[in-house]
């Protein structure tokens, strides 16, 4: 009897502090580009106490987070954690795709009134939030328009620096003129002030664990030392005030900064109704893409962007009252080790030389024409008019060029389109594959490259977009309000954030959701 009783005691104690946990006031999505999972434990030693530190140790950390998919871009990963469903149903590929009724280039947010979410197919979390409950309010900040727009959506306070004058922004879609706030602070280049003081070190170059180096000066040398101990040094050449921006930690400042200001203007979190902020950190991946995963630069943009993501979470719960907010920090993907590196035997694609060469196969396997009509987002497409004009089978069209492109070096896997329309694939690379293809924006033929291979493109040392796990794995921290200490070691598919967040937020999941809710910080 005694022991009976001291456990319904235990459970009511428990059902007690469930019903003192409230729905959480505000809470704050950040997605750092190009963040693999193992950077935040091996930059942790220089990290201070209040900020990734934070998040890891005081919160829930899913270390076996990843994308199952092999289109790992940052449009693309930043649709599938904000609808929660994988491309092949919201339908995001990547930045641009073929009209093949014409040939003419899509873009993802381009239209009449600017950049907007003009082809996004899936709701966002925010959409579903605002819907759901009307006096909410959703914010979404980011460097890059394209990475703002897929997060917010069709949502009203959606804000990205001008590629101009480097000062905020958005578009006629979302508001007609910026908040009085905004305006203010571009008529006085508020943002200009992150990027006054030149790029250095935080550190003496002995103390990072990276060694390649390129471009700033450590403290305390000056760049002719600098080029005796780093022989072949190069610079990256930023042409104006947003690229010097985006290629420094300064991109990363501005963005949770802004962040802050639009916390404090908007009110966010100053009721019981829940909002919802999302931030997406472009100048890491821009970093990181510039410089590669093992150089100083990128290293040292952690430690400067730990010290402001401090920063930032200090503002926060002290903005929201009894500290109910919750943080979910991620990456949109991870990236590839440096092309140019002797021990991975890597090389870069050259796409524009491969749909040439693709092109000139089909001329001489039927006649001469215009076969190929665009490579991008590891996809060729084809000119079905040509096609049918010729009288030519589609599919056999397809599977030649798929059989063709496994000659090229740096190729390791190539898929035809009617194969990934007519057969299911439950495992193994056609699966991640199959993941990343929509029917009606997605290519002829879609590639995936050798382990290490990237495409060829300016300021680009580093990249995503592959299946492999340098890719895939990626952080997945949830803190604040309700949120215990752990760490969960089990496998997480990124199309559990949305429904997770939405659980929180005590609303519907967003409509095209496929993923499981992670029941252990939701409990």
């Amino acid at each position: 009897m005694k022991k009976l009783l001291l456990l319904l005691l235990g459970a009511l104690g428990a059902l007690s502090i469930q019903a003192r946990t409230p729905r959480p006031r505000l809470i704050v999505q950040i997605v750092v580009g190009s963040m693999r999972a193992e950077d935040l434990d091996r930059y942790a030693a220089h990290f201070g106490e209040a900020g990734f530190r934070r998040l890891t140790e005081q919160g829930a950390r899913f270390t076996g987070a990843r994308y199952d998919y092999q289109q790992t871009t940052t449009p693309v990963s930043l649709a599938t954690l904000t609808t929660g469903a994988m491309p092949s149903t919201h339908g995001v590929i990547g930045s641009r795709w073929q009209d093949y009724t014409d040939n003419s280039t899509v873009w993802l947010t381009a239209g009449r009134k600017g950049d907007g979410p003009y082809h996004l197919i899936a709701p966002t979390l925010g959409e579903t939030l605002v819907r759901q409950v009307p006096e909410s309010r959703c914010v979404t900040v980011a460097a890059e328009a394209e990475s703002a727009v897929v997060m917010g959506g069709r949502t009203d306070q959606v804000f990205w620096l001008d590629p101009q004058h480097a000062g905020w922004t958005t578009s006629y879609y979302y508001a007609d003129s910026l908040p009085e706030w905004i305006a203010r602070n571009n008529r006085e280049h508020y943002t200009l002030s992150y990027i006054a003081t030149p790029w250095r070190t935080l550190y003496d170059r002995t103390n990072y664990r990276n060694t390649r180096h390129w471009d700033i000066v450590p403290s305390g040398r000056t760049r002719k030392e600098n080029d005796r101990e780093a022989p072949g040094a190069k610079r990256l050449k930023l042409i104006n005030d947003y690229e010097r921006l985006l290629y420094t930690p300064a991109g990363n400042t501005a963005v949770l900064d802004f962040a802050k200001q639009a916390i404090a203007q908007f009110k966010l979190g100053a009721d019981t109704t829940p909002d919802l902020l999302n931030i997406c950190l472009d100048a890491s991946r821009r970093i990181s893409e510039a410089y590669g995963p093992e150089s100083i630069e990128a290293e040292d943009m952690y430690y400067r962007l730990d010290r402001d993501l401090a920063d930032f979470l200090t503002f926060l719960f002290a903005q929201v009252e009894n500290d109910e907010a919750v943080v979910i920090l991620t990456s949109d993907h991870g990236t590839s080790p440096s092309y140019d590196l002797a021990a991975t035997q890597a090389d870069r694609f050259n796409a524009r030389q491969f749909e040439v060469i693709v092109n000139g196969f089909l001329n001489v396997r039927y006649g001469a024409g215009n076969w190929v009509t665009d490579y991008s987002g590891s996809c060729i497409r084809l000119n079905h008019n040509l096609i049918y004009e010729r009288g030519l089978n589609l599919a056999e069209v397809q599977n030649e060029v798929a059989i063709f492109a496994m000659q090229f070096e740096g190729v390791s896997h190539a898929l035809a389109a009617t194969a990934m329309r007519t057969s299911y694939f439950g495992s193994g690379y056609a699966r991640r594959l199959q993941n990343s293809f929509y029917p009606r924006r997605s290519g002829d033929v879609i590639l995936n490259l050798m382990p290490g291979w990237i495409e060829e493109r300016d300021r680009c040392h580093s990249s995503s977009g592959s299946m492999y796990g340098y890719d895939t794995e990626v952080p997945l921290l949830f803190y604040g309000t309700g949120i215990a200490s752990q760490r969960i070691r089990r496998r997480v598919d990124m199309t559990a954030i949305a429904p997770t967040v939405a659980r929180l937020l005590e609303i519907s999941e967003p409509a095209a959701s496929e993923g499981e809710v992670l029941e252990e910080i939701t409990e």
